[in-house]
């Protein structure tokens, strides 16, 4: 009679490792979107702000927009790779 010793770990199925993987590269696709545009809603925002604050309108949006956009691409590629 063979019983499983419950402290050995279960055993794994080749088939969960690719659905593991599946998993985890379809969040980080989903992920990636959101990166970009919240980075470019923060540059943007600290902009707007420090426009109405300086008088400058819309010239501060702009560089931390482009900024933030910036931002966003390098962390998309990071997270690529």
């Amino acid at each position: 009679m063979a019983t499983e010793n419950p402290s050995s770990p279960p055993q794994s199925d080749p088939g969960n490792s690719q659905d593991q993987k599946w998993k985890r590269q379809s969040a980080s696709a989903t992920e990636l979107p959101f990166v970009l545009v919240v980075a470019m809603l923060v540059g943007g925002g600290i902009g707007y702000f420090l426009d109405r604050w300086l008088h400058t309108r819309p010239w501060l949006m702009l560089f931390f927009g482009v900024i933030g956009f910036g931002t966003g691409i390098r962390d998309v590629l990071r997270r690529m790779k």
